[in-house]
């Protein structure tokens, strides 16, 4: 644990998974620059995470590190066990842990079809379904979905429908919680730079865009924002692709 407790204040906590680095990352901050207690999740990336830790703690709000392999549903149960230790209530869990790699549907081995599955899908559902019975009345859900869940991209076969299959979650748990917790995702679209991917390939990218331009990041917030803010809104997939889902 690290950061000052504040238990007196009750101040709600939000548990990001996938929180060490990248897009997870930026969420964990901008939730905590909204005042949200951090149960800030990570599997092998301990060395960011103590940093992006310390990030969330110079914010003033209480950050908790919670370590673990979202591919074992042993391990999922730990985690929600620690998050039952912090004195914040659970009102927001950010399910933004994922694995994108290339997976040809003509090729790829039952392994690796697996290891998409477990993290990308079945880790989503089982925190989803921790995290819900941990909540009060008014709490939200938010899964961090991908344009490419309603492409058919050949390269990327296994990754476009693990996230069909988030969407899918998306809806069936929002009928299934509701009226208690909402479940609500974002889909974005070309977002961050992946690693390893050139500029050249990030700039070919941004030309297929509609609108000629990546995401921003605060806007991206904005969004984020307006789902936990409009109380009435669940069971939504909130495109934000600059215009990606017309091609």
């Amino acid at each position: 644990m690290t950061g000052e407790l504040l238990a007196q204040d009750q101040m709600p906590l939000a548990v990001v998974t996938g929180a060490a680095r990248r897009i997870g990352r930026s969420i964990a901050l901008h939730l905590a620059s909204r005042g949200y207690a951090i149960g800030l999740h990570y599997h092998k990336s301990r060395a960011e995470a103590e940093i992006t830790a310390s990030e969330v703690s110079q914010t003033g709000v209480p950050v908790y590190l919670l370590p673990a392999d979202l591919t074992r549903p042993g391990e999922i149960n730990a985690m929600f066990t620690e998050v039952d230790k912090i004195p914040s209530p659970l009102e927001l869990l950010v399910n933004s842990a994922a694995l994108m790699q290339p997976s040809d549907l003509s090729t790829l081995d039952v392994e690796s079809w697996d290891e998409l599955f477990n993290l990308n899908t079945r880790a989503l559902w089982l925190c989803s379904r921790e995290a819900a019975a941990r909540m009060k009345p008014g709490g939200l859900i938010l899964n961090i979905s991908d344009v490419g869940a309603k492409k058919n991209w050949t390269r990327y076969g296994g990754y476009v429908v693990s996230k069909a299959a988030v969407e899918a979650l998306t809806r069936v748990m929002a009928r299934q919680l509701a009226p208690e917790v909402r479940v609500c995702a974002i889909a974005p679209g070309l977002l961050i730079r992946a690693e390893g991917q050139s500029i050249q390939e990030w700039e070919r990218l941004i030309e297929k865009v509609p609108l000629k331009s990546p995401a921003d990041v605060g806007e991206f917030f904005e969004v984020m924002d307006f789902l936990i803010g409009n109380r009435y809104i669940t069971g939504e997939v909130i495109g934000f692709s600059g215009g990606s889902q017309l091609l």
